[in-house]
């Protein structure tokens, strides 16, 4: 969007701490409660600066566009449109420009430009009794393969070294188009593109993990050892109740795998509390799963229900907030001592991490086993030697706290 609207001659700036734009674009997520409010109060923000003067149009996309078109419309009228997750090409025709598909493949970055975010499909066939996002993007569509590694090959030429592979569900990708699962071959196909240094796979599903990928990861030497794999909960109860299609017993056979197939992996998961039919003994067995399986990064959020899924018609919402909550912060009280043990191993270790920017008196950077934003970082002392934002270093680990890691450049 970005970069067709700049091809068509405006200048854009994103996520602006003091917008000055005559034209506000707000893109939503729907996913969850916090952030359905965080988009609602972005859009009041600015409907707020719409008649103050201080903006002329505001647009509004995304998922909780989609999902609520008609109801925001009445609700926010200072709003000049909204418009669904999948036809922002409106936009451009509104403001009297015409889409470039010769841009398909290009990208005006938000992130650092060392990296970058791939999406390689859209929607999701699974039907877990919790989420929202079939309802709101539809069906699992993959994006052809050579779609993906003409997308890869143009961002590599624009300075892009390490790709974040995301999708709403990994695994399946491929098998709309291709009609078997088909991540392994990409990710080969991305891993044979000179100039990619690293490869990092999220949102990976559990039932009918796809086996040729653990080859791929152990023998492809820039595809990182690291695998986000939402697992949700460990009890029978649960993930019959979420409707996750695998067992207790198959998902601590599908971790012994990973760790025996890809040495040295590192396993992010993100876990749930307070689903409906949650009992005591299930959380039990969850905690007793998170102390036994140790996974290097783990996230975990309460339930909230959300309209037209399965839990909303089938189950009564009936455990309170205070108990959500007292779970979930008892369950990440837990984590945080496991990964403060984790991350203490690896002092007096070398790691390559790459530099992703100058804070104060350290420079940032993570290694393969951190991804942006949402894991742990190795902070390097500045004072100890100018550093290049965007390039490789080997380091020696010096020190640890409950998640970050300090170091020293290796001359």
């Amino acid at each position: 969007m970005i970069c067709q609207l700049e091809s068509a001659g405006y200048e854009v700036v994103h996520d602006s701490e003091n917008p000055t734009g005559e034209i506000i674009v707000i893109n939503t997520c729907g996913f969850i409660g916090d952030a359905k409010e965080e988009s609602i109060n972005m859009i009041l923000e600015f409907a707020q600066m719409k008649e103050e003067g201080d903006v002329e149009k505001i647009y509004v996309m995304g998922c909780l566009s989609e999902r609520y078109l008609k109801e925001l419309s009445i609700e926010i009228p200072q709003v000049d449109k909204f418009y669904g997750k999948f036809n922002w090409k409106e936009l451009l025709q509104d403001l009297g420009k015409t889409y470039k598909d010769e841009l398909k493949v290009k990208r005006t970055l938000t992130t650092p430009k060392h990296y970058a975010y791939l999406k390689i499909s859209e929607g999701c066939d699974r039907k877990c009794s919790y989420c929202a996002i079939p309802i709101i993007t539809g069906r699992h569509v993959s994006r052809p393969i050579e779609e993906i590694v003409d997308e890869v090959k143009y961002l590599v030429s624009q300075g892009v070294k390490e790709f974040q592979v995301i999708a709403q569900e990994l695994t399946y990708y491929g098998i709309d188009l291709y009609k078997k699962q088909s991540i392994a071959e990409l990710i080969e196909r991305i891993s044979d593109v000179p100039g990619v240094e690293w490869i990092r796979l999220h949102y990976a599903y559990p039932a009918h993990f796809p086996e040729d990928l653990f080859r791929v990861m152990r023998e492809r030497d820039n595809v990182c050892k690291y695998m986000d794999i939402a697992l949700q909960h460990i009890s029978d109860n649960m993930l019959t109740k979420m409707r996750r299609q695998v067992t207790k017993q198959a998902t601590y056979d599908l971790i012994e795998r990973f760790r025996k197939e890809v040495p040295g992996i590192h396993l992010r998961t993100t876990l749930m509390v307070g689903h409906p039919g949650e009992t005591e003994e299930d959380f039990e067995e969850l905690k007793e799963f998170v102390n036994k399986v140790r996974f290097d990064r783990m996230g975990a959020f309460t339930y909230s229900e959300e309209e037209g899924t399965y839990a909303a018609k089938h189950y009564e919402d009936t455990i309170d907030f205070e108990t959500k909550q007292a779970r979930l912060d008892e369950l990440m009280a837990l984590q945080q001592s496991i990964s403060a043990d984790l991350t203490s191993e690896k002092i007096g270790k070398q790691f390559k991490v790459v530099i992703d920017r100058l804070e104060g008196n350290y420079y940032i950077g993570r290694t393969e086993f951190d991804s942006p934003e949402v894991d742990p970082e190795v902070l390097i002392k500045a004072s100890e030697g100018e550093l290049n934002i965007g390039e490789f270093y080997t380091v020696n680990i010096v020190d640890s706290d409950d998640f970050d890691l300090y170091a020293q450049v290796i001359k």
